[in-house]
């Protein structure tokens, strides 16, 4: 089949489709480094400053989640300077020390924010106490990036919205399964660009392995974690309204259940819900923690999206069976059918664009409302879920 340019991404679609592997070939393909362990997946990309060094200054605190390394990551690739890192584990400080040195520990969280040359704190806390921390920073006078889920309540969600209001700081969320991940980029520029149509549905399915001897005891406790649709499950509300172009969305059926872990009784390790956007779209997702032990990877992340005019399929994390690498983009449309494996051509372009709106007031990276819907769209689906038993 004759390869056409593709869109504004030429460069890409002159590659030849991936080489199927053989059994043999494929048992000796390593997965990439730390794609087993989910909980602390830090992608890295090709640096690509946006500014200079001492320009943009930023600190890590509340180290409680493994994601705080890919968002401190792709900070750094866009030339921001990590000046301060803060944790009351000593530990924890010890080893993200090792990953950004040169980094100083703060004493406090405190002299982080009381250093006028601090314009960001990014932060992996505890679930349920991302909210009130982010309100703290903010009220400092600092914009705020915490890992997802953002808020564990609506009552969270509303102070958030009162404290970005009145201070005008902003509150950025790491949705990484789209920011991170370069097909997940690609297909939401390939949307942008009509490749498709008019999106109709999203299908969104997050597995995820759930390694219960690594994880922290508060991932097990309902309260802290907010249950899987609003921690994992966020993830997929906000690629859901970025591929679509909704603005809002109803929640027409949720479920969740704890089909496998009556060690930890309050897990939720299933959960699936429906939405309806506001502009016609209909969505479905699908997380659990059921990744099997065979599977290299931490999880077979997949999503699929109908439009009009074409359809798209992402393989973020692997091709099980063909390939271990990631980003594999299958795209059908009116003119015929592409395989594209774009994984270091796309790049990780969020985090300039976030650096640049904290310089600049500007919302190139993500508007604060669409930030803040996904998170009210995860919280009233967790909230409206029946549970299955």
């Amino acid at each position: 089949m004759k390869r056409r340019q593709f869109l504004t991404r030429s460069a890409l679609a002159a590659a030849a489709a991936p080489a199927l592997l053989t059994p043999a070939a494929w048992a000796q393909t390593p997965p990439a480094a730390s794609a087993a362990d989910g909980m602390n997946y830090a992608p890295k990309g090709k640096p690509r400053p946006v500014v200079k060094p001492g320009e943009f200054v930023f600190a890590a605190a509340h180290l409680d989640h493994g994601h705080i390394y890919g968002q401190c990551n792709g900070l750094t690739e866009a030339g921001a300077t990590l000046k301060w890192v803060y944790d009351p584990d000593p530990k924890r400080v010890e080893k993200f020390l090792a990953s950004f040195p040169g980094t100083r520990a703060a004493r406090s969280l405190d002299e982080i924010l009381n250093d006028p040359e601090v314009r960001l704190v990014a932060a992996a806390a505890v679930t349920n106490l991302r909210g009130p921390l982010g309100c703290r920073v903010m009220e400092a006078g600092k914009d705020y990036f915490t890992d997802k889920a953002p808020f564990t309540t609506l009552d969270q969600l509303a102070q958030a919205r009162e404290v970005v209001a009145r201070t005008g700081r902003k509150y950025a969320v790491y949705y990484s399964e789209r920011l991170h991940v370069e097909s997940a980029m690609f297909a939401t520029q390939l949307i942008q660009d009509g490749a498709i149509g008019r999106v109709l549905q999203v299908i969104g399915l997050g597995p995820h392995r759930l390694n219960a001897p690594s994880r922290p005891k508060w991932f097990f406790e309902r309260e802290k974690y907010g249950g899987i649709l609003c921690d994992i499950g966020s993830h997929q509300f906000e690629q859901f309204l970025t591929f679509s172009g909704a603005t809002d969305a109803t929640i027409t059926q949720a479920a969740v259940a704890n089909y496998a872990n009556p060690d930890f009784p309050e897990l939720e390790d299933f959960g699936e819900a429906s939405l309806l956007g506001n502009n016609g779209a209909s969505n479905y997702v699908r997380v659990d923690w059921f990744t099997p032990k065979g599977l290299p990877i931490w999880g077979d992340g997949r999503t699929m999206i109908l439009g009009t005019k074409g359809t798209i399929e992402l393989r973020k994390y692997i091709d099980v069976g063909r390939d271990r690498s990631g980003d594999h983009v299958y795209i059908v449309d009116e003119k015929g059918e592409q395989h594209l494996q774009v994984a270091g051509k796309v790049g990780f372009p969020y985090f300039g664009q976030l650096v640049l709106d904290c310089l600049q007031r500007t919302e190139n990276a993500m508007t604060q409302a669409h930030t803040f819907k996904a998170a009210e769209l995860c919280l009233k689906a967790q909230a409206a879920a029946r549970r299955i038993t």
